[in-house]
């Protein structure tokens, strides 16, 4: 099949999930069926089972399977990311491995994206997860990030996904920020709906998920928010933190004034340990905004560098 004649790929990340691959190819290629010209990726990610060598029989038994197979493990969002740069659907589809996501709702997905939206994202609102080590960190942090960024969804963490090409093609990936393309989409002007999904227990394999990500999500959400809201204009946050810095100064050191003038207090102004922290206000302040221009030549020089804009355009009419 040529690129162009790809309707729907199918992106498919996995780490050690040899018993899971034929089960989950059976169900894609059965929910796809004859209804769309498609492709599916396997991204292997290191895998150190018998992962590969079952995705190799696949690619050579069936022409719309394609495997990227990495030299060692680098982590969920890379290979989404190397599933996304090599499709040639006009609609991508993320789905995990483990069959937790069940491959019959990807038909519904594509309908939604028919009918004008860019981005439908899953929403497993019946988890068959454990409850401390998953549900319970899961909503916390969902709840914190539809708060913080704006995008009202109940599930980020859900990797069934439907995209539009155009859309990814303007979503850069690093880190672990898989689990935010809604909200870089959504703040590039997509049109993002949810829609409920199955979800169903692991029958094989090990869950590579726990509360030790807790703490990378929450990292990546400040720097989602910082890319969001100051990725053009950092002066903005930094001269905002110098101004509270410098307000902070002044009010200590009125305070000082106060207590030597009008209180009477025989402690000299040099003894006064609110004159260290006024000190360290007016260095912070010194520093805050410093740092928010040397911020701004460096949004500037990487813009100007590689010519990239600061805007995201959906049609011209001419």
């Amino acid at each position: 099949m040529s690129g162009q004649s790809i309707e729907v790929s199918v992106v498919i990340p996995l780490l050690n999930e040899q018993d899971n691959i034929r089960a989950l190819y059976n169900q894609l290629t059965q929910a796809l069926g004859n209804k769309y010209q498609y492709e599916l990726i396997f991204i292997d990610d290191g895998s150190t089972d018998g992962s590969f060598g079952i995705l190799t029989e696949l690619h050579k038994a069936d022409g719309r399977v394609r495997v990227i197979r990495f030299r060692r493990n680098f982590g969920q969002t890379a290979a989404l990311s190397a599933g996304f740069a090599h499709s040639q659907g006009r609609i991508v589809v993320a789905i995990d491995c483990d069959l937790q996501n069940d491959p019959a709702d990807i038909p519904q997905m594509i309908e939604q994206l028919h009918k004008g939206f860019d981005v439908v994202s899953g929403w497993r609102k019946k988890r068959h997860d454990n409850a401390i080590t998953r549900l319970i960190p899961s909503r916390v942090a969902n709840g914190l990030i539809a708060k913080i960024t704006g995008v009202e969804l109940h599930d980020f963490g859900c990797t069934l996904k439907a995209y539009r090409r155009e859309i990814l093609a303007e979503t850069r990936l690093y880190g672990e920020m898989h689990r935010f393309i809604p909200v870089l989409a959504s703040w590039s002007g997509a049109k993002i709906c949810e829609m409920v999904v199955n979800h169903r227990p692991r029958t094989a394999g090990v869950a590579k998920y726990g509360l030790g990500r807790t703490w990378k999500v929450m990292l990546d959400l400040i720097t989602v928010k910082f890319l969001g809201s100051f990725s053009t204009k950092p002066i903005y946050i930094f001269g905002g933190l110098g101004f509270a810095s410098a307000l902070g100064a002044v009010l200590m050191c009125l305070i000082m004034l106060y207590q030597k003038f009008l209180a009477a207090q025989e402690l000299p102004l040099n003894r006064n340990p609110l004159l260290i922290l006024t000190a360290v206000l007016i260095m912070s302040t010194i520093q805050f905004i410093l740092m928010g221009l040397l911020a701004e030549l460096l949004v500037r020089t990487y813009h100007e560098s590689q010519n990239r804009p600061t805007y995201v355009i959906r049609e011209i009419l001419e």
